[in-house]
Parts: C-alpha cells; sequence; structure tokens
C-alpha cells in the first residue's frame, strides 16, 4: 500500500507537486492550489505533532465503522468533510505553501512512523505510524488528483 514513508511513493508524489501550477483548474472542491498547498500542509501537521488534534465525538462514535474506509486502499471521494480547522478560505502564496508542505514532507518522513504513532487524528483518534504514512499519501494524492497531476 502507498505511504509517504516509501520512497518510491514519496518521489512520484514530489514530481506531481513540482507539475502543480498557480494555475492549475480544480475539477471539484472551492480551493484553488495555493489554498490546496496550505490546507495539505495544516494535515501533516497534524502528523508532525506541530499542530495537536483531539479525536471529535463524531469521529469517536463513527470511526469504527470508516477506518477501513478511510485507511483502505481506495482513493478519497470527492468533496468529502473537512474538519473545520482545515479549511482554508483567504488568499495564500503559491511558492511559500509550496515550500512550506515540501518541507514538512521532509520533517514527516524524517521523523519516521514511530513518531508520527504517538500523535491523534482528528477523526480517527489515534493511528499507527504506518498509517499515518498511509493517510497523508492518500490525502496528497487525492488533492493533487483534484488538480490533475
Amino acid at each position: 500500500m502507498t505511504s509517504l514513508f516509501v520512497p518510491a511513493d514519496r518521489e512520484s508524489l514530489s514530481r506531481r507537486l513540482a507539475a502543480l501550477e498557480p494555475g492549475s483548474v480544480r475539477q471539484w472542491g472551492k480551493m484553488d492550489p495555493a489554498q490546496m498547498l496550505h490546507h495539505c500542509a495544516l494535515g501533516l501537521e497534524a502528523g508532525t505533532g506541530d499542530r495537536p488534534m483531539e479525536q471529535l465525538f463524531i469521529g469517536k462514535l463513527l470511526s469504527p465503522f470508516f477506518r477501513g474506509l478511510v485507511l483502505g486502499k481506495r482513493p478519497f471521494s470527492r468533496n468529502g468533510p473537512t474538519h473545520p480547522t482545515f479549511v482554508v478560505s483567504d488568499a495564500q502564496d503559491f511558492e511559500r505553501e509550496c515550500t512550506r508542505l515540501a518541507t514538512l514532507i521532509d520533517r514527516f518522513v524524517q521523523r519516521g512512523p514511530e513518531s508520527a504513532g504517538r500523535f491523534t487524528h482528528a477523526f480517527l483518534g489515534r493511528i499507527s505510524g504506518d498509517d499515518w504514512g498511509r493517510l497523508m499519501y492518500k490525502h496528497l494524492d487525492h488533492h493533487l488528483r483534484q488538480f490533475g497531476v
């Protein structure tokens, strides 16, 4: 299964990120490319511990039923729900956000699965570091597909 902790998977995402342009047209959703990069960086900060999260009450109730779907092989569907903390609607600087996201990916990978496994996901709660690696890959893949890269 794909993961940010797998070098070939990470390199593939890096090539796709490099193909993203400030004017890339979204195929769904509301964010522009710079906002999407900022949104993805916020998600990665949860996996690095830079943005500590608590599990939402709804997640405590529903995550047992959705855990396999969220962490499984199937890509995320379009227009899924977003935690309010990760909604980005204000203007962002594309180049700055691109650099920030690349830095966060590197930090996440360098810290490794052992570190990521110590942090709480807002919906799923405590997940393993390997699950964090798969989840972050799926999240980035989802948003790169959103812009056709």
